[in-house]
């Protein structure tokens, strides 16, 4: 099952979480879990705290997580009454050794988050990238291909933190940039053109840089993705946009100068409507179930889900080939819409990856053959026990 000249025996070439501990995060009033194992199974009733666990190594990451809350909410509730904060550790293991990393909300209040790393705090949780990587799937993100480009393109930069830890870096400048140009265009009156050319010269710069490392990673992973994995049917995969078609038509610079321009050129328009028409934010993702040559959005619900596996399997082998870390791999309910055929051939691709794959369910029996090869552990009352 595993294509042919695709080596995947990564030995340390992953990023795992080895010790995770927890406190007053969503469930969990305090949770330590130590684990060396690589395939981890959480099994328990729906609401027990599964996908919680899962959403907190997802903290770990820059970004949102995997149910991108605003941080308040993370804060660990028991009826009407909660917690003023929150924090998230771990011990990981990386392809250059062990690092201690951490999160909570921000003991000043509001939605900011403090990030450590070492011991040392930094300054963006972008620097997360340099030391954690993982990648999720969850039963929200089934509907992925018939969603609005936005989540595709969250989708999309995920697998390219971990390729390239300093697109998240590039990415928040971009947004921030973004925003603060939208808010001085509508401000009323003549605007600081001084300061609106240093903002356009900082989306151009960076939202030019964004798009390349996007298109970098979608060559990258083009050919894996194209083969498929077992019943995970292969898929075509490309990016669109403006700035993509720039890019394709000369150097770099130069389509710094045409978004530039553009920018100049639409500060009217956006003003009105309180969106920017062009950049980075407006490129989609586009799939296409390559044995059947069809749109994605166009086939049934099975098929995308195991394209969006195909995907994130394509992903993590050629991490594994190209000797980049492998991300660890967060699978919230993944067994439960699979036939068996398709669960088994997981379980294998999975095994064949060699990374750290932490797995959900409600019924340990879709697990079965996993048995004897992964740790199970029971999820319940705010609280994890290993079961084998």
């Amino acid at each position: 099952m595993n294509p042919e000249g695709v080596t995947t025996d990564v030995g340390h070439r992953r990023y795992a979480v080895r010790r995770l501990t927890l406190t007053d995060f969503r469930s969990y009033r305090s949770l330590r879990l130590e684990t060396d194992a690589d395939i981890l199974v959480l099994t328990g009733v729906n609401g027990a705290g599964k996908t919680n666990l899962l959403e907190a190594i997802s903290m770990l990451v820059p970004g949102r997580g995997l149910r991108r809350p605003k941080l308040t909410d993370l804060a660990w509730r028991n009826g009407d009454a909660a917690g003023q904060g929150w924090a998230v550790a771990a011990r990981v293991e990386t392809p250059i050794g062990p690092c201690d990393v951490g999160t909570g909300l921000d003991e000043s209040g509001g939605e900011r988050r403090t990030v450590r790393i070492d011991g040392e705090t930094v300054r963006s949780q972008s620097a997360l990238a340099d030391v954690m990587s993982a990648h999720w799937l969850t039963p929200q993100m089934d509907r992925l291909f018939q969603e609005g480009a936005s989540a595709r393109r969250r989708f999309l930069d995920r697998i390219v933190f971990g390729w390239d830890p300093a697109h998240a870096g590039r990415v928040a400048a971009f947004e921030n940039a973004m925003r603060q140009r939208i808010k001085l265009l509508r401000a009323g009156g003549a605007p600081d053109t001084v300061w609106l050319g240093a903002l356009e010269e900082t989306m151009a710069s960076k939202g030019i840089a964004v798009t390349a490392a996007r298109l970098d990673v979608v060559g990258r992973l083009s050919v894996s993705a194209a083969e498929g994995w077992g019943p995970f049917p292969g898929a075509d995969i490309a990016l669109a946009g403006d700035l993509e078609s720039w890019l394709a038509d000369g150097p770099a610079l130069a389509a710094e100068d045409r978004f530039r321009a553009a920018l100049a050129t639409e500060r009217s328009d956006d003003a009105r409507s309180g969106r920017t028409r062009t950049g980075p934010q407006r490129s989609d993702l586009i799939v296409r179930h390559r044995p059947k040559d069809q749109e994605a959005a166009l086939c049934s619900t099975g098929e995308q889900k195991a394209l969006l596996i195909g995907l994130v399997l394509a992903n993590a082998r050629t991490r594994a080939a190209e000797e980049g870390g492998v991300p660890a791999l967060l699978l919230d309910e993944v067994a439960a819409h699979l036939d068996e055929a398709r669960r088994e051939a997981l379980f294998e691709a999975l095994i064949e990856l060699g990374g750290q794959v932490w797995l959900t369910g409600t019924d340990a029996e879709l697990f079965q053959p996993l048995s004897g090869r992964a740790d199970f552990y029971s999820v319940a009352d705010g609280g994890v026990t290993c079961t084998s």
